[in-house]
């Protein structure tokens, strides 16, 4: 268990406001994807990183068998029927809360009726998986009022399958993996398709640094789920010269290139990104463990562009942004981060320049766009806990 900050100890006292009762408060960090982006889905390779962008639950049981709920930021307050949930989201934030609640009770536990207040410190819609963050504090509020004891990768697999089914974004297992197991100092390192995982450490030297565009996303729409659907037809069209072909995990490069020009256009675009980002991430993950920084670099960039050229999911504002941080003092390497049509890009800058880098890198993008970015020092944080 973690100590209470202030930030907990003000949502305490809202709640025993709101509830008349004291609460138990649990938080789950959101998180930035180093390198790896739409590979997870594809039961590809990912290496994001826990940040310190957390979304707190607190709870606390109540006699009858409603789930009632509150925040302390967003719009509305929610009440359900424990044993007659809806089937499908109802278009509301209540929905991640709701679809966890959903999946817990179809995998046979049995749920006790409870009051919640959502406190969440991430900013919405920027690609930091502040809906992740909210399954998955959701997750380990509601459990805490059972008898169950379920291992953390099945926390995170239910919370994804609350996404997927419920809320129907069909994103992949490397948000509420990171959220659930993050560790202090490190990168996570996670094959998603046996959910084999390591930790990379971060060098001391070395800050996060994410800037947000401002423009903003919904994982639900239409687009991200189109790109999944286009990586399954790839995948299905290469296992016809290939019977091995599970997924785009399965393409070689060399199965790749020998075949591109036999797919239609788009899906070759689709293949060629994932299959050559899965290799980049394992190439990531060495460099960044022997400490060779040029490459880590290298290949963030490389992965930007192929987001940008091939997958098709950047936007002027986000190169606007990448291009921003290029030839800062103590600049690393750059990429957007998350899902894509907006929100952030991750930087890795070296501590002593970090704060400059911060400011250069804000007035370059409102030059360039006219808006004034958000932009945090962030450091790799633990995954999900309760506080004491």
């Amino acid at each position: 268990m973690q100590m209470k900050t202030i930030d907990q100890l003000h949502l305490a006292f809202h709640f025993e406001k709101a509830f008349g009762t004291q609460p138990r408060i649990f938080r789950a960090p959101g998180r930035v994807n180093l390198i790896g982006e739409h590979t997870d889905y594809n039961d590809g390779y990912v290496m994001p990183a826990a940040v310190g962008f957390s979304t707190y639950v607190a709870i606390a049981p109540r006699p009858d068998r409603k789930l009632v709920i509150h925040s302390k930021e967003f719009p509305g307050n929610f009440e359900f029927d424990l044993d007659h949930l809806p089937e499908k989201r109802v278009g509301a934030w209540c929905d991640y809360v709701v679809g966890v609640a959903s999946v817990l009770r179809q995998s046979g536990i049995e749920l006790a009726g409870a009051n919640l207040l959502v406190h969440g410190k991430g900013p919405i819609g920027a690609g930091l998986s502040s809906s992740a963050a909210l399954e998955v504090s959701s997750a380990f509020a509601l459990l805490s009022l059972t008898d169950a004891s379920l291992p953390l990768p099945e926390v995170a697999q239910l919370c994804r399958q609350a996404e997927n089914n419920f809320v129907g974004a069909r994103v992949g297992i490397m948000d509420q993996f990171v959220s659930c197991m993050g560790k202090a100092g490190h990168a996570f390192f996670l094959d998603c398709r046996s959910l084999d995982f390591r930790f990379v450490p971060i060098p001391a030297g070395l800050q996060l640094v994410v800037c947000n565009t401002l423009v903003k996303h919904d994982l639900a729409t239409g687009a991200y789920n189109t790109r999944r659907e286009e990586c399954e037809e790839g995948a299905r069209l290469l296992a016809s010269w290939d019977p091995a072909v599970r997924a785009l995990r399965d393409v070689s490069v060399e199965l790749l290139d020998c075949h591109i020009h036999d797919l239609p256009p788009i899906i070759g675009k689709r293949c060629s990104h994932v299959v050559r980002e899965n290799q980049r991430t394992l190439d990531a993950a060495r460099a960044l463990a022997d400490g060779d920084l040029a490459r880590v670099g290298d290949l963030m960039r490389d992965s930007h562009n192929s987001l940008r050229d091939l997958y098709e999911v950047s936007c002027k504002e986000l190169d606007t942004m990448v291009e921003a941080a290029q030839n800062l003092p103590g600049f690393v390497g750059g990429r957007m981060t998350g899902g894509g049509f907006g929100g952030c890009t991750v930087n890795l800058v070296r501590k002593e320049n970090a704060e400059d880098f911060a400011k250069q890198i804000a007035e370059r993008y409102r030059e360039a766009t006219g808006i004034r970015p958000q932009v945090y020092l962030c450091t790799a944080e633990d995954g999900a806990s309760e506080l004491n």
